[in-house]
């Protein structure tokens, strides 16, 4: 996992390096102006035309540090606000780039902007260099025309932007953007994410991201509330077969999803349950859905549960499912079990019953947020075993007592604060999910697409996380290797199949690609 910090957690991993390490500021610059010059040669190497344009601070230095390094290619450097206004490090590195023959232009007014837009405009790439990662306010005066005009340039001047650190504008403690900002082809941050690097909306403006060691300590990081997954995370809670392996080496999930009418949520979390490697998969399901559960898959086994004359879960139904969670490895609950009251009720009493670990997902999650006064999804998801709930942002606010905007405006806080009322691992779906444990610790997925946004892959991901239960993981672990490779299924599908065309089932079928991406990018 890579570490997502505040910009207070990072001045003070910054403070750390200089003070306890040793390792001066002026060099932690020199390293940074570095790393985004390599990454301007490696990513754009046919560049002739440079344009960077730097602030007053730190930012600006590393822009020097850029310019320098790109000296061969006489880039067009602006420095908005008088030379005499850089600050410490930042000034070192400007005297430095002069005296190596740069020339730097200063941008003291509109005028002198009007002058020096051209020159931007007609470069074949900038480097935005003028506000780094303490923006708590709207940028004003000479730097926020800048970027709003940069933002607005016309398509023939539309060159790549490469941001130093993260696209001026944007805040790194939030996904707002509350105000104009920069949109970068790439951005090159440095020791770890920030938190504008990878939640959305702002994540939408940063292009790729590159993260760059300039030598602070990966122990100084370790505090980190936040954390981006990357392959490694899920590639771990796959080790290889032992050669004696057999199925029950792997885990006997048991699916407890599916009612008339709504059978083909039950088969495709039990499908992404073996295609995710789980050794056995039991789906139970009322009694008159089983002949189609059944047929939708041959490796699957059924068992059904008791109903009313109306086909509804009756109370026997609790019975005998905690009659077959007892012999299973985990249980998830929910998928397309419907709305009725015999079936809230026994999602209720199962859930605070169920002896082994549990994924609650879809109507299992609508069940336990039907009488909100009555605090049912607190108290029943206070339980002894491993628990996870995977809600869309709508189950969600149904679960907290909340709306759906105030669930998107703070995802972050509403699954950090669910998980720790409840001692469940959250798992908070949409555009980079995000997982939360009780402890406060959240990680924010990177993979996925626009074109899962379609009715299944919900189902999809509760199979794959139930499985990586049954297989033994602890519920932080599954949830995360679960949406990490949930997200890279969908994304190899999107690959071959188009986005607009994504169905769930094509998530299920691409699972074996993306265990092969992960078994590529671990080599």
């Amino acid at each position: 996992m890579i570490p997502v910090l505040t910009a207070a957690e990072m001045r003070d991993a910054d403070r750390r390096t200089i003070e306890e390490i040793g390792l001066p500021g002026a060099v932690l610059m020199e390293s940074a102006g570095a790393a985004v010059a390599r990454a301007v040669r490696d990513r754009f190497p046919g560049v002739r035309r440079p344009a960077v344009l730097c602030g007053k601070g730190n930012n600006g230095g590393d822009g020097f540090v850029v310019a320098r390094e790109l000296l061969a290619l006489k880039p067009a450097v602006f420095l908005f606000g008088p030379r005499a206004e850089a600050r410490g490090d930042a000034r070192l590195h400007l005297g430095v780039y002069e005296r190596s023959g740069g020339v730097v232009r200063e941008v003291l007014d509109e005028a002198a902007w009007a002058g020096a837009r051209p020159s931007v405009f007609a470069a074949d790439l900038i480097v935005d260099a003028l506000l780094g990662t303490g923006l708590s306010q709207a940028p004003s005066g000479l730097v926020g025309q800048a970027i709003r005009d940069v933002a607005e340039r016309p398509e023939p001047w539309r060159s790549p932007l490469v941001a130093v650190d993260i696209p001026s504008g944007l805040s790194s403690d939030s996904g707002e953007m509350p105000w104009p900002t920069l949109t970068a082809a790439l951005t090159v941050t440095f020791a770890a994410a920030k938190y504008g690097h990878v939640l959305p909306p702002a994540c939408e403006r940063v292009g790729d991201l590159v993260i760059a060691d300039i030598g602070i300590p990966r122990s100084l990081l370790e505090g980190a509330g936040l954390w981006l997954l990357e392959d490694g995370d899920a590639a771990r809670a796959f080790p290889p077969r032992e050669p004696g392996a057999h199925k029950g080496t792997f885990g006997h999930l048991l699916v407890i999803a599916g009612s008339v009418g709504k059978t083909g949520a039950a088969v495709l979390a039990a499908t992404a349950a073996l295609r995710t490697g789980a050794g056995l998969v039991t789906v139970a399901t009322p009694a008159p859905a089983l002949p189609a559960v059944a047929a939708g898959r041959a490796e699957l086994m059924t068992e059904p549960l008791p109903t009313d004359s109306t086909g509804t879960l009756d109370l026997g139904a609790v019975t005998r499912a905690l009659a077959l969670a007892k012999d299973r490895d985990a249980v998830v609950l929910g998928p397309g079990l419907g709305h009725e009251a015999g079936t809230r009720a026994f999602v209720r009493d199962f859930v605070r019953r169920c002896p082994t670990p549990l994924l609650v997902d879809a109507d299992g999650l609508n069940a336990l947020a039907a009488s909100p006064r009555e605090k049912v999804a607190t108290d029943a998801l206070r339980r002894s075993s491993p628990t996870v709930v995977t809600p869309h942002p709508g189950e969600m606010a149904r679960l907290a007592g909340s709306s759906t905007s105030e669930v998107q405006r703070r995802r972050l806080e509403t699954a950090r604060a669910f998980a720790m009322e409840t001692g469940a691992v959250v798992v908070l779906k949409g555009q980079r999910t995000l997982v939360a444990r009780p402890d406060g610790r959240a990680a924010v997925n990177p993979t996925g697409n626009p074109g899962m946004a379609t009715a299944g892959t919900g189902d999809v991901l509760s199979g794959i996380a139930g499985a990586l239960l049954a297989r033994g993981c602890d519920a932080w672990t599954a949830s995360t290797a679960g949406v990490y490779l949930h997200g890279r299924a969908g994304d190899e599908a999107a690959a071959h199949m188009g986005q607009e065309s994504l169905v769930a089932g094509d998530l299920v079928d691409h699972l074996p690609r993306a265990f092969r991406s992960l078994e590529r990018a671990g080599a």
